[in-house]
């Protein structure tokens, strides 16, 4: 059989062989393609309601239409606990923040610009709840006038 032939052939002689054996070839056969023995995407629909082959009604035949059993399913969440304010965004006069920036005479530019960094990873607004941002700004903005000016007092080289 495999002689002479390629594996693709031998296998469609196998496969037609097979079919003329089963004992329902016939009913089968409304299905195929005439010449080609092999049961392709021809038989996908076997088997499938006739509701289900109307275009778009496979969709709904899989819905529950229940629509108090999808209700009842649901659980109720409980409400998320107001956010509580950090002690930090609290702190919004000048002098704290100055404080807490701890400006030196002997700051050089680049222990500045880390100083600012620092202070805006724990303060900046995109980082806190929406109710503190209000805060966070105003200590964003305080800080980076008083870095600002400690930058401009220090000598120019």
């Amino acid at each position: 059989m495999l002689f002479g032939q390629s594996v693709f052939q031998s296998v469609l002689e196998r496969l037609k062989a097979e079919d003329e054996t089963d004992e329902d070839a016939e009913a089968r056969a409304a299905h195929r393609v005439p010449g080609l023995a092999t049961g392709l995407a021809f038989d996908v629909m076997e088997g499938v309601s006739a509701a289900s082959q109307r275009v778009g009604q496979a969709y709904f035949d899989n819905l529950e239409l229940d629509p108090a059993a999808a209700i009842a399913e649901e659980p109720t969440a409980a409400p998320p606990p107001e956010p509580v304010m950090p002690d930090h965004l609290a702190r919004i006069a000048p002098e704290e923040i100055a404080a807490e920036l701890a400006i030196a005479a002997a700051d050089t530019q680049q222990t500045l610009n880390e100083k600012r960094r620092a202070f805006a990873k724990a303060n900046h607004p995109d980082g806190v709840a929406e109710l503190f941002r209000d805060n966070a700004n105003r200590r964003m903005m305080i800080a980076n006038l008083l870095i600002d000016e400690a930058m401009r007092r220090l000598p120019h080289s």
